[in-house]
């Protein structure tokens, strides 16, 4: 798909600036870093509320950010990102081996299906062997979508929900590896990352690493 129509779906979403979760889960996505990481790739960076999340958690990081709309990279404050890309995630510009964690929050229900292989191909690409890549997702298992509180899956903008499994089986295929998934979303406020059961959390947390 072009950037164009990418940048067509996106301007539809439903949520976007209003998500009262992003900070907290750009805050989940710094616990998972090293504190001797510095590089991040920031995909799908909106307006970058997340990525003031990640600037203030340590203001040594030298963030990149990465989003489809002209519009909304436009929106963010100078002192945030080092960089800003307007690309899709497939044909990233920068050099191999590039960045310690790559976060892309609620962003691959974004990305038609056909395209997902190629864009985590590009995504281990610029990742720094032993690096992670981090992306969180609405999750199509959750005990309120199956009561009938669906409304994230009818987003317009969402072309591509993946049960865990589903997205486990992705970054199979794509080279990850020590893939782990882990709650995130709203229920995150009142139960450890960890809770066992997933169908509870209304989103999930895939971590995966390059190979050393």
């Amino acid at each position: 798909m072009e950037i164009s129509q990418y940048a067509d779906i996106n301007k539809r979403q439903v949520v976007s600036e209003v998500d009262t979760f992003t900070s907290k889960r750009y805050s989940q996505f710094y616990r998972h870093f090293d504190n001797r990481d510095v590089q991040v790739l920031d995909i799908g960076c909106n307006t970058g509320r997340g990525g003031q999340v990640l600037k203030t958690a340590n203001p040594k990081l030298r963030i990149t950010g990465l989003d489809v709309v002209g519009d909304r990279l436009d929106m963010i404050p100078k002192d945030v990102y080092d960089r800003l890309i307007l690309s899709s995630a497939d044909d990233i510009d920068a050099p191999d081996n590039t960045y310690e964690n790559i976060v892309a929050g609620e962003v691959i229900e974004h990305i038609d299906p056909a395209d997902v292989p190629g864009v985590l191909k590009e995504l281990k690409r610029v990742l720094k062997p032993g690096g992670r890549l981090l992306l969180t997702t609405p999750n199509p298992r959750a005990i309120l979508v199956r009561l009938g509180r669906d409304k994230v899956l009818k987003d317009p903008s969402h072309i591509n929900i993946l049960r865990p499994i589903e997205l486990r089986q992705r970054l199979q295929n794509a080279g990850f590896e020590k893939i782990r998934i882990k709650g995130s979303g709203k229920m995150s406020n009142y139960l450890p990352e960890n809770f066992p059961i997933l169908s509870v959390f209304g989103s999930y947390l895939a971590i995966a690493r390059k190979p050393q």
